[in-house]
């Protein structure tokens, strides 16, 4: 390889390298990448639990492969609390950062949702980030349920965001548990859309989904300190 030919070479890598810095998140000291998803192979579905498998499938949109909540869920939980969840199944997460691509595939309306699953211990603890088009005390909010109907703990919020109609959005959330931080970031990750405090699920696992709309997930990475394998003791994994 003569000289140029190297440099050139050279030139293209340190290029590749920088665009993939420049597109990596900021991470805690310690931090490794523990789980990544973007749902090219056909047995994807096998990482995760489902209230209702039936209502998910795997699915792409504008080029992307996708896992897709294509209907609503069979699923009556004991409080008022989302129908349609998708859990990584066999992993919990304590400190984590999660990057995902989300899609809301229902008509724009005020409660137009899709929802992040975080702490997730039964099918009655956890926590979930209600990502909506307009707030209220129901919407677009950080929630818990712990044996009983959901309940909103944001400490700071936004009046809502725009999904539109099948447009892919970025989203980033972050979770502390030293502090009980959690914060959430869409398609801006300078600024944070929703702030919450709360230690009562330290460990548990993280999922996808709404709260009664439909829409896509891709492009999952979580990062974090360590992950916990343990095997989901609710809903059904997919087979």
């Amino acid at each position: 390889m003569n000289t140029r030919r190297f440099l050139l070479c050279a030139a293209v890598l340190f290029a590749t390298l920088a665009a993939r810095a420049a597109d990596a998140p900021k991470l805690p000291a310690g931090y490794k990448l523990l789980y990544e998803q973007n749902f090219t192979k056909p047995d994807a579905l096998k990482d995760f639990v489902f209230t209702d498998a039936s209502a998910w499938r795997l699915s792409k949109e504008k080029d992307k492969p996708a896992l897709e909540l294509h209907k609503q869920s069979a699923y009556k939980p004991e409080h008022r609390s989302p129908l349609n969840i998708a859990l990584i199944a066999d992993k919990l997460f304590g400190d984590f950062v999660l990057e995902v691509e989300l899609l809301s595939t229902k008509k724009p309306y005020g409660h137009q949702d899709m929802c992040l699953f975080f702490g997730f211990t039964g099918s009655a603890q956890y926590y979930y980030n209600h990502i909506a088009v307009a707030a209220d005390p129901h919407a677009h909010n950080v929630f818990i349920v712990d044996g009983a109907p959901r309940k909103n703990f944001a400490k700071e919020t936004t009046k809502g965001i725009t999904w539109g109609e099948r447009e892919w959005h970025k989203i980033r959330a972050e979770r502390d548990t030293q502090t009980g931080t959690y914060k959430v970031f869409f398609d801006d990750f300078s600024k944070p859309i929703m702030l919450a405090e709360d230690k009562t699920f330290l460990k548990g696992h993280i999922g996808f989904g709404s709260f009664d709309d439909v829409g896509m997930v891709t492009s999952i990475k979580i990062w974090g300190p360590s992950v916990e394998t343990k095997k989901a003791e609710f809903f059904k994994k997919a087979e």
